[in-house]
């Protein structure tokens, strides 16, 4: 390895005094940077010298009233991405107390944060959640009175505008301990019937609304539900969890998987069993398939542990053929004796070579793997490449560039195709590319059968997108 390379090894040659005029000259210019250093500098110190800096920095956030467009995220993220390592690796180890509350104050900073950032990415979202994720690493080692925290929780959750404190009550369900999570049933009942607080009424005031009450009290009964199920959870009551839906929506697909698994858990199969083909049903009346996976994992399990063996087969069978799913077709598999399993995977291989929809016909193939009937499949079916499916198409011609060059080309030529013939400049490079590699294959090809070879199809694409010339210059350049 050169010695100049960037590395750890490299750079300690350098020496300390040296290493520290160059972090010097790198921060001059960046906030963001210099608040990492002054951060490492008292993480030196102590975690108490961190945890100050770290609440200065926190005020800082609240103060902060500047709008951050998506181009300035990726910097906010980082930020805060920073802050939570600190709490993690410095303060954490050393005092849970302080990283839970560190981690709380953070939480609390989620209103003043979304309400300034364009966060359509979900990265800031992403970051609150690693936040409840490292309070649940702390929570159980915390010194904390346990109905006081019930009503933290329920203040916390009851307040959340952006959903920050989302899976809060599992992250801290050990430090509740059962003490503190009926305290946290009771006071949330009490909390949901009590008529509407003025600081309630004016959140939604600020919409105009007609009613303010009962919108308010709509969200309290929702926010209600949430709570009462996941102190249901913890406590392991899963009459107490499926007490919280109403029967219709017990047969949502949202909602009845999570209903059954934990009903599975309990060894109270039948009623699993009966709550998901509820939910099948509901969602074929519907004809909705948004939840069918889902839906159709928590109904084998329930098949597999009932014995039905040979209902099983037939409906992991039915769903690879209606979808081809590899998941499906695996799980069959494993269920026949010896040797019918090889004849039953040739089957299902004729069946997806010849499936309607030839893209996801091409995916299956790729990923099972069977190149050779990719490639079959590819050549019989030329004119149905919808080369739109660049994703489908990159991947399966990548796969069959070494043995099967022909099929990988015609994949190619259909994105290049497609690309031209709807004018998508800024898929111009990825045309030309394929288009060079179309190039590469032609040296192996020794026989294009009925398609044209490699320079009659330039040609082609020359007579017909002459004008393209954005493409042409990247092809010939």
């Amino acid at each position: 390895m050169s010695k100049k390379t960037l590395n750890k090894a490299n750079l300690e040659k350098l020496g300390a005094e040296r290493l520290a005029e160059l972090v010097i000259d790198l921060v001059q210019g960046s906030a963001a940077l210099q608040r990492r250093a002054r951060m490492e500098l008292s993480a030196a110190q102590g975690p108490k010298d961190v945890a100050a800096d770290l609440r200065k920095r926190f005020a800082s956030l609240r103060r902060a009233t500047s709008f951050v467009d998506w181009r300035k995220q990726r910097a906010l993220v980082r930020d805060l991405e920073g802050l939570l390592g600190m709490i993690e690796t410095t303060i954490a180890p050393h005092d849970v107390d302080e990283a839970f509350e560190l981690l709380w104050s953070f939480l609390l900073l989620a209103p003043t944060i979304q309400g300034r950032t364009d966060d359509s990415n979900g990265r800031v979202g992403d970051v609150m959640r690693e936040a409840v994720g490292l309070i649940a690493k702390v929570s159980p080692g915390v010194s904390v009175d346990r109905k006081a925290l019930a009503v933290r929780i329920l203040d916390a959750v009851a307040d959340a505008g952006y959903g920050e404190f989302e899976g809060i009550i599992p992250a801290t369900a050990e430090a509740l301990g059962q003490e503190g999570l009926e305290h946290l049933k009771q006071i949330t009942e009490a909390w949901a019937t009590a008529p509407p607080s003025e600081h309630e009424l004016e959140r939604y005031r600020r919409f105009g609304l007609s009613s303010p009450e009962d919108s308010v009290q709509r969200s309290k009964q929702s926010t209600r539900s949430i709570i009462l199920a996941d102190v249901a959870d913890a406590q392991g009551d899963v009459d107490a969890y499926m007490a919280q839906y109403s029967a219709e929506q017990l047969t949502y697909g949202t909602i009845a998987p999570d209903v059954a698994r934990r009903l599975l858990d309990a060894s109270r199969v039948d009623e699993a069993f009966d709550i998901i083909n509820r939910a099948r049903a509901a969602e074929e009346d519907k004809s909705l398939r948004l939840f069918r996976y889902e839906l159709d994992e928590v109904y084998e399990d329930c098949l597999e542990k009932l014995g039905k063996v040979n209902a099983l087969k037939r409906h992991l069978w039915d769903r690879f053929a209606q979808t081809l799913s590899e998941r499906s077709l695996r799980k069959y598999l494993k269920l026949l004796p010896d040797f019918d399993d090889v004849e039953a995977e040739e089957n299902a291989l004729d069946l997806a070579e010849t499936y309607p929809h030839l893209g996801a016909a091409i995916s299956f193939l790729v990923d099972w793997p069977s190149h050779e009937r990719t490639a079959r499949a590819v050549m019989a079916r030329a004119d149905e490449i919808d080369g739109n499916g660049y994703h489908t198409l990159t991947t399966a011609a990548a796969a069959l560039e070494a043995r099967h060059p022909l099929a990988a080309t015609l994949m190619r030529r259909a994105m290049v195709q497609d690309t031209l013939d709807g004018a998508k400049s800024k898929r111009y490079r990825y045309a030309a590319r394929h288009l060079a590699e179309c190039h590469s294959c032609d040296n192996v090809i020794d026989d294009y059968g009925t398609f044209p070879a490699h320079a009659q199809f330039v040609e082609a694409l020359k007579e017909k997108h002459r004008r393209k010339y954005g493409f042409w210059e990247l092809v010939d350049g």
